[in-house]
């Protein structure tokens, strides 16, 4: 192992063999990163088998940005504290309850708004599509056709994530850095026809990876059409 319990690439990649079954149940974002350096070889990886995910039409049409320079994060980083700063003024105010784990959640996410530019590797993932595929960059489709558009990436970002589990990155998946599409692709020297949909910081944790908490499935399934519970637990007595 490598200083400070970071691994070696060779360590990490070898990690990749984790349990896929493994890797969901405790994937969890993961915001509080060192500043340490992440080898171009497992970041490639990442992208590599983010690659491996469906895309509409097997179109194949996404890009990914890795932002590694000092100065693009920082420009990034003005973007996303604009956008924090204007959603926890209005929004978390909305809340109707902030317990514990809201709390934590809000804490962590406060600490990677601060830190944005210190984080080692920001993945941008992208897609080329524009005026050819009959869609203007940076005007909003109307339903169906934009759940198409984000099914073309985010298949492959969850990709991206699971893969950075099993090597023990810590990763999360925001898009408040982006919400001035034309500013962002301006920061990141993006052509019309190529649209950023998320960013992916990526270090080694500053924590550990643990079980995610989540409901039981019976209280999110419904069978046939919303609200027939058939697989609710019932309330103990």
């Amino acid at each position: 192992m490598a200083e400070a319990g970071i691994p070696t690439t060779a360590e990490a990649l070898a990690r990749l063999d984790m349990p896929l079954v493994d890797a969901m149940m405790t994937q969890r974002a993961i915001r509080r990163v060192l500043p340490d350096p992440v080898d171009d070889e497992i970041v490639l990886k990442c992208i590599e088998l983010a690659q491996h995910a469906p895309t509409g039409n097997n179109g194949q049409q996404w890009e990914f940005i890795v932002v590694k320079d000092r100065d693009v994060k920082e420009r990034l980083a003005r973007r996303y504290r604009q956008a924090w700063a204007a959603y926890s003024r209005f929004a978390l105010a909305r809340l109707v309850v902030q317990d514990d784990s809201t709390a934590r959640t809000m804490r962590a996410v406060q600490w990677q708004v601060d830190h944005f530019a210190e984080i080692p590797v920001l993945v941008v993932p992208c897609l080329r599509l524009g005026v050819r595929e009959g869609r203007l960059p940076g005007f909003r489709m109307p339903h169906p056709a934009e759940s198409g558009y984000y099914g073309s990436i985010y298949p492959s970002v969850q990709n991206l994530l699971l893969a950075a589990r099993a090597m023990g990155l810590g990763a999360s998946l925001v898009t408040l850095p982006l919400w001035n599409l034309t500013s962002a692709r301006r920061i990141l020297g993006l052509p019309l026809d190529v649209t950023p949909l998320c960013v992916v910081p990526l270090g080694w944790p500053r924590g550990r990876y643990g079980p995610s908490a989540r409901k039981p499935v019976g209280d999110v399934a419904h069978l046939n059409g919303y609200g027939v519970r058939a697989w609710l637990r019932p309330l103990d007595t």
